[in-house]
């Protein structure tokens, strides 16, 4: 994506919960998903019962394909405010920060599941692990 994703709240996210304006969160990044709602395999109303919620779990739960996955980018609007992100370090702010291993829309999950690590990235280097432990065996031989 070229601009910056709109920042919005949960607040504005629990606002979209029906059939006529149905906004999910997945991944702390905004999903409006009113003119999926048709088009989607499992009906209708799963999505819809979500709708204004975090749906993460859900979503990861059925078990999506990367397909699915690179679908819903078709329809992101937005991503959550660093505050309200999962990640989001809520201990008393008295105390130091800790490091954290993902910031908002950046975790491990999104890098290892993004299309260059999951269809080049990774098969290249198990074919490179695999040719030199064969010309290794070879040369035993």
């Amino acid at each position: 994506m070229a601009a910056e994703l709109r920042i919005i709240n949960k607040a504005e996210v629990a606002q979209h919960n029906t059939a006529e304006s149905c906004w999910i969160i997945m991944d702390d990044k905004v999903y409006d998903l009113t003119k999926f709602l048709q088009e989607h395999p499992g009906g209708d109303e799963v999505i819809v019962e979500q709708a204004g919620a975090d749906a993460t779990e859900s979503f990861n739960d059925v078990g999506h394909s990367s397909d699915a996955r690179a679908m819903a980018d078709d329809y992101l609007i937005g991503r959550l405010p660093a505050e309200e992100c999962q990640g989001a370090d809520v201990t008393d702010p008295t105390q130091a920060p800790k490091v954290k291993l993902s910031a908002c829309g950046n975790s491990w999950t999104d890098i290892l599941l993004s299309p260059t690590w999951t269809n080049f990235v990774i098969p290249a280097a198990i074919s490179g692990l695999v040719y030199v432990s064969y010309k290794s065996m070879m040369r035993l031989f």
